[in-house]
């Protein structure tokens, strides 16, 4: 997601794996991060952003920048509420400590013990998965596999189906042996949170935390917000143009990435962290003890390292790594036309929240990284720059690629010799995991339709071999995919197996894990 959920480990690894020598930099002014925030603006083409910093417990910048909508153009401020998306994460991780501290569970708990219907493809991965195991990103599943069953919009899956279909999910690596961000595992924690404490996992995330903490604009999940006047739209760039997009998904995902915030609310929540879980005017109350937090901040699964000065690991709901000498948590997150960031260096009492409204995590990368070199003693590097250089760079070779895939296709239609009949490759075809797809005409084009992804849905055209092209209506997605055929001794389709054209494409996109067989016809 960007559910991109979701932001890719590259760009993750760039904002920690930090170089450069301690200088006498200086911390950037109120007005400096106004400066940085406006220029990230216009070089990314965000339409807003919202900024804070937090230093030494206490709130020392929180500004809106931009508008919330190319729609309406009402300017973002300090309670603008965003998507925070995968930053939820940290949210469901402290939902299963609570629980670990009420002696409801351990970490070590077997899924199994509390959800007796979950299954992977391993009988033995199954038996031995544990509550820790669902935080961690090691299960073996794929990146990002089983995403097309909550993403890029309201799925029909609903959770007991999402469960259910895990089963049909096989592993690309050996459990607990590799990391691969996933977010299907913690839609499953969020449901043993529900379990567990006997309410849903929604109300357990408000009632014992966002509301303790006075966090009084928030909600586990768009549809649960009581006041929807200052909440951004998201936007996706396509040919140059912005274009507003809806929900990607529905509440079935909301202990993955549910959760909207504001820079204001995600601050209580950002000093709740920094002080081991105690909030409250002289810390009297805690959400959580010190040894739960010292838990979910120890790391539990290796991202990369040897090199103790620059590792980079997954802890339970954060991502942790070494910066310049100092501890640092953080996480992204990334919805459709939404991507967000929250850092926090707890040796040194800083917090950083980006929130934006454009799915460029060059962006928040951009400013958090500028603000934090201040702080870290970096001096001299253009952050703004560094980044959009980088982008450029990937969008140019994305482009190729995409280019040279329609050209080859330009030049077959203009061939003059037969074509196969799109006849041949329609039917209904069926994957274990994500359901229907059915191939056809509508409008005189041959047409895709999945089911239980009413987005993925658009016009087909012959690549070459028994290779299509979907692309989809809504351009936004910026995801069209080849769809490769399997036919018949009758030289009839089969089944097909699909692949994203452009290497940009959101890893939630994961075409690669389906695996479509021809439906018998009843």
């Amino acid at each position: 997601m960007k559910l991109n959920f979701h932001i890719t480990l590259s760009i993750l690894l760039a904002t920690v794996l930090i170089s450069g020598l301690k200088l006498n930099a200086q911390v950037l002014t109120s007005k400096q991060i106004d400066s940085v925030a406006e220029q990230t603006l216009r070089t990314f083409d965000v339409p807003g952003v919202a900024v804070a910093v937090i230093k030494d417990g206490k709130v020392i910048h929180a500004k809106g920048y931009g508008v919330r909508s190319i729609k309406t153009n009402q300017k973002v401020d300090e309670n603008t509420l965003f998507g925070v998306a995968s930053n939820t994460k940290a949210f469901t991780a402290a939902a299963l400590g609570m629980l670990v501290d009420a002696q409801k569970l351990t970490w070590d708990t077997k899924v199994i013990d509390v959800i007796p219907e979950f299954k992977m493809y391993d009988p033995y991965v199954t038996s031995e998965f544990t509550i820790r195991d669902l935080l961690t990103h090691r299960s073996g599943l794929g990146l990002g596999a089983g995403d097309l069953m909550i993403w890029p919009d309201s799925s029909t899956v609903d959770k007991k189906q999402l469960i259910h279909n895990l089963r049909y999910l096989k592993p690309v690596s050996s459990f607990r042996t590799k990391y691969d961000y996933d977010n299907l595992m913690y839609i499953v924690a969020g449901e043993v949170v529900a379990r567990v404490s006997g309410i849903s996992y929604e109300e357990f995330i408000e009632t014992k935390i966002i509301k303790p903490l006075g966090m009084n604009k928030t909600a586990a999940s768009w549809y649960r917000l009581k006041d929807k006047s200052n909440v951004i739209d998201g936007h996706a760039p396509y040919q140059g143009k912005l274009l507003p997009v809806g929900l990607s998904f529905g509440e079935v995902a909301n202990a993955a990435g549910g959760i909207y915030s504001s820079i204001t609310d995600m601050s209580k929540w950002v000093i709740a962290m920094m002080n081991t879980g105690k909030y409250g005017d002289k810390l009297e109350q805690k959400l959580f003890s010190p040894a739960v937090h010292r838990e979910l901040w120890t790391p539990q699964t290796i991202i990369s390292g040897g090199n103790p000065a620059s590792f980079s690991s997954y802890g339970l709901g954060w991502f942790l790594s070494n910066v310049n000498g100092n501890f640092q948590a953080t996480h992204t997150g990334g919805l459709s036309g939404i991507v967000t960031q929250v850092t926090i260096l707890p040796d040194m009492k800083l917090g950083i929240i980006v929130l934006t409204n454009q799915q460029s995590g060059a962006a928040f990368n951009a400013i958090t990284n500028s603000i934090k070199d201040g702080y870290l003693g970096i001096k001299g590097l253009n952050r703004i720059k560094a980044y959009n250089d980088s982008r450029l760079a990937r969008e140019k070779h994305a482009d190729e690629m995409v280019a040279k895939v329609w050209a080859d296709i330009s030049a077959t239609q203009k061939l003059t010799t037969s074509k196969p009949d799109p006849k041949n490759y329609f039917g209904t075809f069926n994957d274990p995991w994500f359901g229907e797809v059915t191939v056809s005409e509508v409008n005189g084009k041959m047409h895709f339709q999945a089911k239980n992804a009413p987005k993925l849905r658009g016009d087909m055209t012959y690549y070459k071999g028994n290779t299509f092209i979907v692309k989809w209506y809504d351009r936004s997605l910026d995801a069209d995919a080849f769809v490769n055929f399997t036919l018949n001794r009758d030289a009839k389709a089969d089944g097909f197996k699909m692949a994203a054209i452009s290497p940009l494409t959101d890893f939630s996109f994961d075409f690669q894990d389906l695996d479509f067989k021809l439906m018998d016809k009843k």
